[in-house]
């Protein structure tokens, strides 16, 4: 029987037990989740079966987890053969004529096909022989014939690789959520803190613009004030807080930041960067309360005289210019004061929306653990230490005073659009009901499509407008003023908006129908007179010899470095060599961990075999080049290059072939009769909707909406912090009042000339909910009955996998807790939810809550660096080499302490008669 103590990944990438590596899972987060009690998560064993069950609830589920997630995997994996459809069943032809239903060896992927994909509306036309088997069969199957080359041929992971793991885990939580079991009593693994993180998360949303308290993977920043150096020029000062060092202070000018945008590229490529704040020299008015003798009220970056008018040249009019720093519109007073008397005064914050733009800046970096680690983010937040004066001591108190002040109206924004949301909270319940029960979705779209006006709709789903509008406006509102990166994306709106010419684009959609025009340019594209190739093929054609032509010259220049054909020669024969070669090839390589290269080499199945001198230099070379990869001295590069040279020459061989193969497919008959048919399955219904709903006066109506925000965002700019939070909601709300009607205009219009898509569209995706709800209409799976049948015929043995299956509970209990662990700093630094946005939740539709939550969390730390699939050909072998090792390496930094999966050998005794079962189940 298996081990079955619960194992975590270290951050080597090694296994280790699970009590003997508390400190790895410690290193995660130096936050812990709340305390819970014993009963929060239950022993695998704490509940006894129901009587007359050989299997608890959670016992049944976990175990049909299991079995759907290996059948899963597997029916994903079968796709790329070239006999998958074959023995898929109707529509796609076999040569032993129709499979059933009940025949068919990929019953999960069939039962989508059937029924959420073929019956898609577009799809629904389409004819079986003349489409499904005598166009996409043919093209698929001769797309897997010509073997692709996968993601270990290219050292990287290709698009078609992360589609596949992506379409797994969509495809088993489908499956788990749909298909119940017999006995009623299925249970998950519940976790109180969910609700706990999810509220917590809500409350501590705003604490990301907060100047300080708010630690990112070690750093705690700000970027404090702004100060005029002697020689004139302006810096930031940012305050540091360390590992529980004392602050320190340092001053950045601008271009240390664009600087440190450059090292950061420098030191981790590929990773995607955000892009630098665009330099703002504008500065932003404010009114404090001020002593009338303080000498420290003058300063070189905070003046309180009397400065140009708000809307003067070179300032902007407003203590939130670009992002809602809301500033005072009442002047100062012109009476004389006695000493000491506070009054206020009218300051001016220089830069401020840089300065707010730079930490944001910042903070974005910080939330990646790798960045944070970085030697180019170390020196930059420790170098060019600065003592500050009492000027700039009291520019940063103002400055972190304007801060708690935009946190606080933020809050009392936010509190007073959720106020007015509860409000709505009677009418959403049955709005609610309303979508969830049988057609709910199909008698929303029916009463758009037969009343002409919002004020016409029953009042529930006039309340639903209402809420909606909060919704709109809190998201206008969080975007454009509240965030510290709000003038950057104001600005680029702005500017984008100016940029489009509304009028000259409605005249064209009015008078060309752009699909229309899209039909006939592709009729000219793919027209094959007399037999010859279209203008498609020559183009595409064209474009993939250059590729071949391309690829040769660097093949040939690589080959020169080499100057061995016989090694050339072979790794040639590789890439074109039968799949099932290359595959043993590729198993002997990770069998005796070694590299692909020397396993080619080494390999007498390809001719020619090498000398003994030709070995000896081969070994020689890979020596060095893993000496060159380990060690970032360069003095080992010399003796590594014969190596390098030929795992790049096996690349350019590797994606030539792929061209070629491409290039074959693209001058099948076929390809083009399928793009064909499907642009006229798509298309057509498209066009008809596009004549009859008059488009393009919807685009007056947008520009319209445009203009009127802006106009909005620009008022609430100018207003001061004390103004009356309420008339600010109530300023975006009626912002969205003003224009609902326009686009309930459009959605109505193009409803009504749809000839049935919105009605179909809505059936299909019922389809799927009633699935997620109530499951398939073939029955249920009897888990106990399965379980207990394979122990009666000895398949199984009980004991070994009653142990197996309380394995697999535990593991989903740490591994679930793992995550929680993992993400909760990430959703408490997350923005403050918006009003009203938990009015669905993922059981309304069927799907579980937790395993929703743990698929979004698994796929975010999954997306780590991902390296271009389009290198350079002529990039350095071993850096690129050093690159996918370090991504290794921060991969297993993201993944440490997750909680190894038990190794489950006794349950494969089940999966024919779990196969078997569920082909019945999913017959319909």
């Amino acid at each position: 029987m298996a081990d079955s103590t619960p194992k975590v990944k270290a951050l080597d990438g090694t296994i280790q037990p699970l009590n003997g590596g508390d400190a790895i899972v410690e290193q995660q987060s130096s936050t812990a989740l709340p305390s819970r009690s014993k009963n929060d998560i239950m022993s695998p064993n704490d509940t006894a079966p129901p009587p007359g069950h050989a299997l608890t609830g959670k016992q049944e589920h976990y175990l049909k987890r299991e079995l759907l997630s290996q059948q899963v995997k597997y029916e994903i994996s079968e796709l790329s053969s070239p006999t998958a459809l074959q023995r898929f069943g109707a529509p796609f032809r076999s040569e032993f004529g129709e499979v059933a239903p009940v025949d068919s060896e990929l019953p999960i992927l069939r039962y989508i096909f059937v029924h959420h994909v073929r019956n898609f509306p577009f799809l629904d036309r389409a004819r079986e022989k003349e489409f499904w088997q005598d166009k996409l069969q043919v093209f698929l199957e001769h797309f897997a014939e010509k073997h692709i080359s996968s993601s270990e041929d290219r050292l990287e992971e290709t698009k078609r690789r992360k589609l596949a793991m992506k379409a797994e885990k969509l495809v088993e939580l489908m499956m788990v959520s749909g298909i119940p079991t017999a006995s009623g009593y299925e249970e998950r693994i519940r976790f109180s803190e969910l609700e706990v993180v999810d509220s917590g998360a809500s409350e501590q949303g705003l604490l990301v613009n907060a100047p300080e308290g708010h630690a990112i993977n070690g750093w705690d920043i700000n970027v404090a004030g702004v100060r005029t150096t002697s020689i004139k020029r302006t810096e930031f000062i940012i305050r540091v807080r360390h590992a529980g060092q004392p602050d320190i202070y340092v001053g950045k000018r601008y271009g240390d930041f664009a600087k440190l945008h450059k090292r950061l590229r420098t030191e981790l490529p590929g990773k995607i960067l955000a892009p630098l704040p665009r330099k703002n020299k504008s500065s932003t008015h404010s009114m404090f309360l001020g002593v009338g003798d303080d000498d420290a009220s003058s300063v070189s970056s905070v003046s309180t005289q009397n400065t140009t008018t708000p809307d003067g040249p070179g300032e902007t009019a407003s203590l939130r210019n670009l992002m809602g720093h809301r500033r005072s519109a009442s002047t100062q007073r012109d009476s004389p004061r006695a000493s000491g008397e506070y009054t206020r005064e009218k300051v001016v914050l220089y830069r401020e929306d840089q300065r707010v733009s730079l930490r944001a800046f910042l903070r974005t970096f910080l939330q990646n653990e790798q960045i944070a680690a970085s030697k180019a983010m170390q020196e930059f937040l420790t170098t060019n230490i600065v003592t500050l004066n009492e000027e700039e001591k009291g520019d940063i108190r103002r400055r972190k005073d304007m801060d708690e002040k935009r946190i606080e109206e933020q809050r009392q924004f936010y509190e007073i659009a959720r106020q007015r949301a509860r409000e709505l909270d009677v009418y959403m319940e049955k709005f609610r009901r309303d979508i969830v029960e049988s057609n709910g979705l199909s008698k929303l779209f029916k009463e758009i499509k037969d009343k002409e006006k919002i004020a016409d709709l029953s009042i529930e789903y006039q309340k639903f407008a209402e809420w909606l509008r909060i919704e709109v406006a809190a998201t206008i509102y969080h975007l454009f003023l509240a965030e510290d990166n709000s003038p950057e994306l104001f600005a680029q709106a702005k500017r984008l908006h100016s940029m489009i010419p509304y009028t000259a684009l409605k005249q064209v959609i009015r008078f060309a129908n752009p699909a229309a025009v899209m039909s006939g340019v592709l009729d000219l594209f793919l027209a094959q007179p007399f037999g010859a190739r279209s203008l498609a093929q020559r183009a595409f054609g064209m474009a993939l010899n250059d590729g071949i032509k391309s690829f040769q010259k660097s093949i040939d220049a690589v080959a020169l470095k080499i100057n061995d054909p016989v090694l050339c020669s072979k790794l040639r024969t590789f890439c074109n060599s039968p799949e099932d070669l290359k595959n043993s090839i590729r198993a002997s390589a990770a069998s005796d961990d070694v590299d692909l290269i020397v396993a080619i080499l080494r390999s007498e199945d390809i001719e020619p075999p090498l000398t003994s001198p030709q070995i000896g230099t081969v070994f020689n070379a890979y020596v060095a080049w893993i000496n060159a990869v380990e060690n970032v001295d360069d003095s080992m590069k010399a003796g590594a290059s014969l190596f390098a040279n030929l795992k790049q020459i096996l690349k350019m061989y590797t994606r030539q072939r792929d061209k070629a193969c491409m290039l074959s497919i693209i001058e099948e008959p076929v390809t083009l009769q399928l793009f064909r048919d499907l642009f006229t399955i798509f298309y057509e219904p498209l066009v008809r909707v596009y004549k009859s709903a008059n488009v393009y006066s919807s685009v007056t109506d947008f520009s319209n909406f445009a203009d009127d925000m802006f106009t909005v965002l620009a008022q609430a700019q100018r207003q001061d912090v004390s103004a009356d939070p309420n008339q600010t909601v109530q300023s975006f709300i009626d912002l969205c009042a003003r224009h609902e009607d326009s686009f309930y205009k459009f959605v109505h219009e193009v409803h009504i000339h749809d000839n049935g898509l919105f009605t179909q569209i809505m059936s299909w995706l019922e389809g799927i909910l009633e699935f997620l709800r109530h499951g398939p209409q073939g029955g249920k799976l009897d888990m106990n009955a399965l379980f207990q049948g394979a122990v009666s015929v000895r398949s199984i043995s009980q004991s070994a996998s009653i142990a197996e299956i309380d394995a697999l509970i535990r593991w989903q209990e740490e591994r679930k807790k793992w995550h929680h662990d993992k993400t909760r700093q990430k959703m408490a630094a997350e923005h403050a939810s918006a009003p009203g946005s938990n009015a669905f939740r993922t059981s309304d539709f069927g799907l579980d809550e937790a395993d929703v939550a743990e698929l979004r969390d698994s796929e975010a730390f999954e997306e780590g660096d991902e390296e271009s699939e389009d290198q350079a050909e002529d990039a350095d072998p071993i850096a690129a080499e050093r690159k996918r090792r370090v991504r290794r390496q921060d991969h297993l930094r993201r993944t440490a302490g997750e909680p190894v999966k038990p190794v489950v050998k006794e349950l494969g005794g089940l999966r024919d008669g779990f196969l078997a079962m569920l082909r019945m189940v999913l017959a319909e």
